[in-house]
């Protein structure tokens, strides 16, 4: 299939692009013993996990139904997080899971017992953040996420095998070497009673001028001083610049400057534009003013803030024009929704420069979620 034989709106994953993220964190894997898994609430698309596989060691999970994905159509290791488990859900969990993490003492307690044999985990708030944004940040004053020096409990200890950590986003190796000394200043002298400690997520890994000497320096270190085996999860580095939007020119309107109305949204189909806030990239354009014609990006649903951005370009845009947003792989399928009865765009594949649809949603979609 061409390009221009694909339906817009459209996510497009770069099989190859993918396919050298993967490579650059298998690298990690063979170099240091370590074990990476795909998170999976950052990139869900599974038709390509069969790829994953081949280079990953496994999945991590936010809850029962990214489990069961991974379950059906991964392989490998399937760990799973969350603040708090039901207890209708639990027994599957405990089916398909091998890595439960708990967020608190009193849910190991609760559901330790019942986990069969799994092993089990805790997850740490080590109260050091290195990111100013609160709603990305775990260790922010009040944070629900973790446990605290203050409130560990150590008549837990003999139920757990692992600590969890995760404080990261969008971050450098050096944020986490930061972050890994002030865990260890609280909870070091328990490393060695446990068989892993799981670094978490938001290392960006696979982009450029990351820092990955120094990402496995420290975790041989880690796992030579304490004799444990270290996990990565990260979902950005996996998908990174590895997926696009094409979008297609409705209409342009005037009000004190020229707005391009798209078939695609920002509130729908990118949400992290507007809760960010993120300009996403735009193929062949530029800052607003940079080039001759500027243009105001926005959407066809009724939401007045549901605008991308302004962009300029070296022609001007006219209708039936198909516009590319690129890095659209990740946090967009897994978070898009149906507000205004806006359809889902399709899923598509390139490979080699060779275009495959791989699923549409239609008006059953829409109508079945409500």
């Amino acid at each position: 299939m061409k390009f221009y034989g694909l339906p817009t709106p459209v996510y497009v994953i770069d099989e190859d692009k993918l396919t050298e993220n993967l490579e650059i964190l298998a690298g990690v894997q063979a170099r240091t013993g370590c074990k990476i898994l795909l998170a999976q609430k950052a990139f869900s698309c599974y038709h390509f996990y069969p790829l994953i596989s081949k280079y990953l060691s496994g999945y991590t999970s936010s809850g029962l139904f990214e489990a069961r994905l991974a379950s059906e159509e991964g392989s490998g290791e399937n760990h799973v997080y969350c603040p708090a488990y039901l207890e209708s859900e639990f027994s599957e969990i405990v089916k398909i899971c091998d890595h439960i993490v708990f967020n608190s003492a009193e849910q190991v307690k609760k559901f330790a017992p019942l986990a069969g044999g799994r092993s089990l985990g805790l997850r740490i708030n080590p109260e050091y953040s290195t990111q100013a944004s609160e709603i990305y940040d775990p260790c922010a004053k009040y944070s629900r996420l973790g446990v605290t020096k203050q409130n560990f409990c150590g008549d837990v200890l003999s139920f757990l095998e692992g600590f969890h950590i995760h404080t990261l986003c969008e971050q450098g190796a050096e944020d986490l070497v930061s972050t890994v000394r002030a865990f260890e200043k609280s909870f070091g002298g328990y490393f060695k009673n446990l068989k892993w400690l799981n670094l978490g997520g938001g290392h960006h890994i696979t982009k450029a001028g990351y820092n990955i000497p120094l990402l496995e320096s420290e975790i041989k270190r880690l796992s030579d001083k304490y004799g444990v085996q270290i996990y990565l999860e990260p979902g950005e580095a996996v998908a990174l610049n590895a997926g696009y939007l094409y979008t297609k020119v409705l209409e342009i309107v005037r009000n004190g400057m020229d707005i391009a109305i798209l078939d695609s949204s920002a509130e729908c189909h990118m949400p992290d534009v507007l809760e960010m806030p993120y300009r996403p990239p735009l193929k062949d354009s530029g800052n607003a003013g940079e080039k001759k014609y500027t243009y105001r990006l926005s959407s066809r649903t009724c939401l007045a803030g549901d605008v991308i951005g302004d962009y300029s370009f070296d022609e001007p845009l006219k209708c039936g024009d198909v516009l590319s947003f690129s890095d659209m792989a990740i946090y967009t399928m897994v978070k898009n929704n149906t507000f205004n009865g806006m359809p889902l765009p399709a899923i598509a594949k390139v490979k080699g420069g060779e275009y495959t649809l791989l699923k549409t949603f239609s008006y059953a979609d829409f109508k079945s979620r409500l």
